[in-house]
C-alpha cells in the first residue's frame, strides 16, 4: 500500500463526511508516519514500510475486540469497523501451505538442520510481512518433526 493512497482514501472520506472511517484511515497514517520518523525515513515512506505498519495497527484492533467486554456492544461494533477498514488496506499474506513452499525451497540446507530456533532466525527477514508469524513457526514445526 502507497502512503498517497491512503491520503487520497482519507480526503475522500472527510469529503464524504464518513468521520468513522476518517478516523481509522487517519490513526494508520498517522502511525505510519511516526515510524517513518523514528526509522529515520521522514521523506521517502516505502510501501514495505506502510505495509509493516498496517499489519501492526490490524493486529492491535484485532487485540481491543478481543479483549472488549461483550457488554459494551457499541465499543466493540466501533473497533470491528476501524478493523474492517484497515483490513482493506492490508496486503494479502501468504497461507501456511505457500510458506511451506517457500521453506522448502529456498531454506531445504537449514531446515535439515531440524534447529527450530535456528530455522526461524533464517526465514523471518525472508517472509516478515509477507506472512503471519504465527503461520510461519506452525509451519516451522511441522517441518521440524
Amino acid at each position: 500500500m502507497q502512503m498517497e493512497q491512503l491520503q487520497k482514501d482519507m480526503i475522500a472520506a472527510m469529503k464524504a463526511h464518513d468521520k468513522e472511517r476518517k478516523d481509522a484511515i487517519s490513526s494508520v497514517i498517522q502511525a505510519v508516519k511516526k515510524v517513518a520518523i523514528d526509522e529515520g525515513h521522514r521523506d521517502d515512506i516505502g510501501e514495505d514500510l506502510v505495509d509493516r505498519v498496517i499489519l501492526k495497527e490490524l493486529k492491535s484492533v484485532k487485540e481491543q475486540i478481543d479483549s472488549c467486554p461483550d457488554d459494551r456492544a457499541e465499543l466493540k461494533a466501533e473497533y470491528q469497523f476501524r478493523y474492517d477498514v484497515i483490513n482493506e488496506y492490508a496486503p494479502k499474506l501468504l497461507s501456511a501451505e505457500e510458506v511451506e513452499k517457500i521453506l522448502t525451497e529456498k531454506f531445504a540446507e537449514v531446515i535439515a538442520g531440524k534447529n527450530k530456533g535456528q530455522i526461524m532466525k533464517t526465514v523471518m527477514p525472508e517472509l516478515k510481512g509477507k506472512a503471519d508469524g504465527k503461520v510461519i513457526n506452525e509451519v516451522v514445526a511441522k517441518l521440524c518433526l
